[in-house]
């Protein structure tokens, strides 16, 4: 790890620097895993002194951190912090942030910014010569809102930088568990040898949200539930699950592995959508016990009628010798009935039933949980303990929950790893450009044959699973949604 580095964080001051980036780094070096030379530079636009960022900062992590901020800890991480005023849209003022950094020294630039200011960051950094050649630049989802757009964002920050240097996040990659599905698929032959359409039925990826959508009415209502949840979240828990092994855990190997995943994803067109895609919106209800409103009387909102989706049920397939005829099923929601982040793999039964008494509906399945409680669950079937009984049977599970196991007082926050990432410079946890374009490619045949068949969203209550129509999309099937 490189001892001489400079961490710049655009929009230090924003919404996602305070929930999520500045507690990571504080966990980092609470733990001992930033170098004491590390400095962290906070850009915005405020006029305020280092001081009282600092002061702020101290606020703001008493608040978001899950462990106590201690002063010793404190003290330390305080020390790196320096606070500069910079208008992001003006080119001179990257002059001063040009004066406070080091020669030799790496520097990361993160921004935590609107996409839309992405080109221009860039460029304001290469002409004010803070741009070296071993410089990096971290970008926060969504990169563009379809496939042109996306072209046209990787394009300007390669015009800046080598795309060994460009890191793109989707925090989901950060998660234990996701990277657990690398352990558990190619370190545990038992696992790896039933993984294909010989053995498992049909897969499930739900990521479900109970809250809605936090006064961001007027952001979201252009961009909807496929863009922010499916396109870069679900796509990549699905190649994950779905890849082959690579060769190695470089990142080279590991992308390209996901970028055939992409690439081999069957396209969900004007002749399928009806069939194989539901969209819906919420109306008022009842979440954790409290009324809330639909999303049309949300705060901000700004029409009488909005056809944007929060949420999206899919059906699809990889066309690939692996997953010939095995349905990946994706769903994705706002205000839901729980809070949960799971892939249910369910497994066939077995061909022949010697147990009489035994549901051939009681699949064995293995749940990986990413949230609320990050782990793996098996479902069996096992004897019951009775000498009553000759050989009477009941469903168990076993479960490896990663916190209870782990003898940690603390899961690391995604973003916490994704940062260690970053100051080595290992890209094998970022999305490369390739990726990111495959798919936008596979959601823009979606968004476009939606609208090409005149499909409206369907409405459901808040507090449910979502429209009745998601039920049916897998019920049809004779198959049904994964329940915790």
């Amino acid at each position: 790890m490189s001892s001489t580095t400079d961490l710049v964080i655009f929009g230090a001051l924003g919404d996602l620097a305070n929930r999520k980036l500045f507690p990571a780094l504080y966990q980092l070096d609470r733990a001992g895993l930033l170098s004491d030379s590390v400095r962290i530079a906070a850009l915005g636009r405020d006029d305020i002194s280092t001081p009282a960022f600092i002061e702020q900062m101290h606020l703001v992590l008493q608040q978001a951190s899950s462990a106590t901020v201690d002063d010793a800890s404190w003290q330390r991480f305080s020390r790196r912090l320096h606070y500069i005023k910079i208008d992001f849209a003006q080119k001179k003022q990257f002059l001063v942030l040009k004066e406070w950094l080091l020669a030799g020294r790496t520097a990361i630039y993160y921004l935590a910014t609107p996409p839309s200011l992405f080109s221009s960051i860039c460029k304001h950094l290469n002409a004010a010569g803070c741009v070296a050649v071993d410089s990096r630049i971290v970008l926060e989802k969504p990169i563009g809102h379809d496939l042109q757009s996306s072209q046209e964002v990787n394009s300007a920050v390669a015009d800046c930088f080598d795309e060994r240097n460009i890191y793109r996040i989707d925090h989901y990659l950060g998660k234990e568990t996701v990277q657990n599905l690398l352990a558990l698929r190619f370190a545990n032959r038992m696992i790896n040898s039933q993984w294909d359409n010989t053995c498992i039925d049909h897969v499930q990826i739900t990521a479900a949200e109970t809250v809605g959508i936090e006064g961001r009415w007027g952001y979201y209502d252009n961009v909807g539930q496929l863009r922010d949840m499916i396109q870069n979240h679900l796509l990549q828990l699905l190649c994950m699950v779905a890849m082959e092994p690579p060769n190695t855990l470089q990142a080279d190997e590991i992308r390209a592995e996901k970028v055939k995943i992409l690439r081999a994803l069957s396209p969900i067109s004007v002749d399928t959508v009806s069939e194989q895609a539901v969209r819906g919106q919420y109306t008022a209800g009842w979440v954790g016990g409290k009324p809330v409103v639909g999303y049309m009387e949300e705060e901000g909102s700004e029409r009488d009628s909005s056809n944007t989706e929060t949420f999206v049920a899919l059906k699809t397939y990889i066309d690939n010798w692996r997953w010939a005829g095995v349905p990946f099923y994706l769903r994705t929601g706002k205000r839901m009935k729980s809070k949960v982040t799971e892939v249910v793999i369910t497994y066939k039964d077995n061909p022949h039933a010697i147990f009489p008494d035994l549901d051939q509906g009681a699949h064995n399945r293995l749940i990986i949980r990413l949230q609320p409680n990050e782990g793996i669950e098996l479902a069996m079937v096992s004897k019951k303990q009775s000498l009553k009984d000759r050989m009477s049977l009941e469903k168990r599970r076993l479960n490896l929950d990663f916190f209870d196991s782990s003898g940690e007082s603390r899961i690391a926050d995604a973003y916490e790893r994704l940062f260690l990432e970053v100051i080595k410079g290992d890209q094998w946890l970022f999305v490369s450009r390739d990726e990111i374009e495959a798919s936008w490619r596979w959601c823009d045949t979606l968004l476009d044959s939606w609208n090409k068949k005149g499909l409206g969203v369907k409405g459901y209550s808040a507090g449910s699973w979502g429209p009745s129509k998601a039920e049916m999309l897998i019920e049809k099937d004779q198959r049904s949604w994964h329940e915790s």
